[in-house]
């Protein structure tokens, strides 16, 4: 298992739209990555639980991954949110 911290950069956060390319970037991996924030963990695949973290623009989350791709995984969803989701 591996982990990295990464700041939130985009306006919105991950609400909706971020958040829905967030899950759908996390789904193309076999690996098994979660979100944490504030001590709260949920599965980065799952839209309900990646909303739920309230998760806002310079709020810093920890991604964690577990599974044969797990660097790619961390590698692609921190690239995802570097770039502010393109928007």
């Amino acid at each position: 298992m591996i982990s990295r911290d990464v700041t939130i950069k985009n306006n919105v956060g991950l609400h909706a739209r971020p958040a829905t390319f967030f899950i759908q970037k996390a789904n193309s991996y076999k690996s098994s990555i979660w979100v944490e924030k504030d001590d709260r963990r949920v599965n980065a695949k799952s839209l309900l639980g990646v909303l739920s973290l309230g998760i806002v623009k310079g709020m810093s989350v920890t991604i964690y991954a577990d599974g044969a791709d797990e660097t790619d995984a961390i590698d692609g969803l921190v690239s995802l949110i570097d770039t502010g989701f393109s928007e």
